[in-house]
């Protein structure tokens, strides 16, 4: 394999910053050229790696349980893998992982030790998935980050001078009756002693703004406080801004539009707001915070404004871009990132995900649109289905000889991305939808497309059209006390208000001329609610997602929605109602017919995980 770039060395010092810098800015420039050399070597020599990686991973599992069940007996070759392991999905795999969660240790599905469960934002069942993983996979993650800002710093060189300000949470953990922690890939990173390591070490690429016990503090509002205080004081630092999503980010600029005369008392005296009561969060910022009048006044100044347009740039004026995912269903947000960065480059660097860290970005300042991600042939073995064969009969077998290997997709082609990895899964659908947009080398790049399935998402939530439809279902109970039925519904979501809410579109046929009270449908959106899954949940309870809101329209209107699909081109004979609408003119329409509209008043019950597990902060 190529040798990978080596993390950054110098420690931070006491008093020693400019011996440490000079040692830091020679250490910069050869790991730069490092990553950018291994990227060309990898992208060069993607076939190859890929048989070399496929091989490892059989060889080293090749006496468990999953390989051998299905009869692979050892072998290690691409041809004897491909006729004889099936593709599957996590239903599949549900027995096997509920096994090794109960606290099954054996080699079911990895020879080495199941270190933990990464949760998905995808759900089986209502809950979230668990992916299992190794100790070896921190490795592959950290060296994927490793070589996002040598590629970021031929774009925008200079970030070594100055901090990134980056609104970076964990979420609550569980530990399964086995013993195993599951929790978001995000939180165990966070977690790791890596990235506390390369926070401590004097590395200019995560040299952040938010002290590292603001980000694991759990308490969302502390955190979310502390890290914007120490954001703010430090401002004119920042080189860089960004969270995950790019709904996060604009949650914490509401925040800010909030709580902005809190901070900056805080900023003018030096001191923290009493509600922030978690002590190491305390003691770090007062590490930082010093009372500075004048910032304090200039902030104040900036908010007091009744526009709050380019306030990024406003703010912290030597903002350079955006670093936040704006690809699949987060591009509904571009327009008011665009709105509060005075239309900063809004950076897409990496793609990744509970299962597997994929690729990144090679050309960070493209336009949103066409972002496209060179996918790492170290990171595990990659297949692909085409979308156009998917169709019908998904699992025969004929349809599985269809899958193709990553240096055979064809440019422009769509593809369901299928995955090996070293921790266990083998050709495991991950449920994207990529688009084969070009290459580096030997190794194609691809725009992601979508997740498959997915209708409504405002967060890390995924709703696909069976749930929804499930949850409908059950909130539509509601009306038949009163006589009333459900006749045709479909949905959106509404990213004006922050956080976002889904939408529902109700038409009601009713045989009663008694007007069914607001508190009735209240109910419906409480019950609609109850019955997503538990990441929806806990991104409500989070406020991450805003209330549910159920319209309801005039009779007739679903009528004149198909009408305007049939003058659109749309076929009579194949035409369906759409279970979830994007398009201006159909919300428009929907909008213009809606007769009354009602809000979830509480927030559903929320318990991340299976219920019998411990629960952690």
């Amino acid at each position: 394999m190529p040798e990978a770039p080596s993390h950054y060395l110098c420690n931070k010092p006491n008093g020693k910053v400019d011996d440490d810098v000079a040692c830091n800015n020679s250490i910069i420039k050869i790991n730069n050229k490092k990553a950018l050399k291994y990227i060309e070597d990898v992208t060069s020599n993607a076939d190859e790696i890929q048989k070399r990686v496929l091989a490892e991973i059989l060889s080293s599992s090749a006496r468990v349980e999953y390989l051998q069940r299905h009869g692979l007996d050892g072998r290690t070759d691409r041809d004897s893998f491909k006729k004889i392991m099936p593709v599957v999905t996590y239903e599949d795999l549900k027995p096997d992982i509920d096994r090794i969660a109960d606290g099954d240790t054996s080699p079911i599905l990895c020879s080495k030790p199941i270190s933990e469960f990464l949760t998905s934002s995808g759900t089986s069942g209502g809950e979230r998935k668990l992916m299992p993983t190794i100790e070896d996979e921190l490795e592959r993650r950290s060296l994927l980050y490793s070589l996002l800002m040598p590629v970021m710093d031929q774009s925008v060189p200079g970030l070594d001078k100055g901090k990134g300000m980056y609104f970076l949470f964990i979420k609550s953990e569980a530990k399964t009756p086995g013993g195993l922690l599951a929790r978001p890939v995000l939180t165990s990173y966070y977690k790791s002693s890596h990235f506390k390591n390369t926070t401590q070490r004097y590395d200019p690429y995560t040299n952040y703004t938010s002290p590292i016990e603001s980000i694991l503090c759990p308490d969302s509002y502390q955190s979310m406080y502390s890290q914007m205080l120490c954001g703010l004081s430090q401002n004119e630092q920042v080189l860089r801004v960004g969270a995950v999503f790019a709904s996060g980010f604009i949650r914490a600029i509401k925040f800010l539009e909030k709580h902005w005369v809190s901070l900056c008392h805080d900023i003018r005296n030096g001191t923290i707001d009493p509600e922030i009561r978690d002590s190491s969060v305390r003691e770090a910022i007062m590490k930082i915070l010093k009372p500075n009048p004048k910032l304090a006044d200039f902030i104040e100044g900036e908010c007091k404004k009744e526009s709050w347009k380019g306030i990024i740039t406003r703010v912290w004026p030597n903002t350079k871009y955006v670093d936040v995912i704006v690809t699949g269903t987060m591009s509904q947000y571009i327009p008011i990132l665009d709105y509060y960065s005075n239309g900063l480059p809004l950076v897409c660097t990496m793609y990744a995900s509970s299962e597997c860290y994929f690729g990144l970005n090679l050309n960070p300042l493209c336009e949103p649109s066409e972002v496209s991600y060179t996918l790492i042939p170290t990171m595990a073995y990659f297949e692909f289905l085409p979308i156009h064969k998917t169709k019908g009969h998904d699992d025969s077998h004929s349809e599985l000889e269809r899958l193709v290997d990553l240096v055979n997709v064809e440019l422009g082609q769509e593809y369901e991305l299928v995955i090996t990895t070293y921790a266990g899964l083998y050709r495991y659908r991950v449920g994207d939808i990529l688009r084969v947009a070009g290459f580096k080398n030997k190794a194609p790049q691809f725009n992601f497309v979508c997740r498959k399935n997915v209708v409504l998402s405002i967060d890390s939530d995924k709703t696909d059209e069976v749930e929804l439809q499930n949850a409908v279902k059950n909130g539509s109970n509601h009306l038949a006390q009163f006589g009333a039925s459900l006749t045709e519904y479909t949905s959106c979501t509404d990213t004006s208000t922050i956080p976002g809410h889904y939408v529902l579109y109700w038409e009601i046929s009713s045989r009663n001329e008694t007007p069914i009270p607001v508190s009735v449908f209240e109910e419906c959106c409480f019950a609609v609610e109850g019955s997503l899954n538990s990441v929806y949940r806990q991104g409500r309870v989070s406020e991450s997602i805003g209330p549910l809101e159920i319209k309801i329209v005039e009779n007739g209107t679903f009528d004149k929605l198909m009408d305007f699909a049939l003058s659109q081109g749309a076929s009579i004979n194949q035409y369906k109602t759409p279970r979830c609408v994007k398009y201006a003119p159909i919300v428009e329409l929907l909008d213009s017919k809606t007769v009354s509209n009602h809000f979830s008043t509480k927030c559903p019950q929320c318990v991340p995980g299976v219920k019998k597990w411990c629960m952690y902060p």
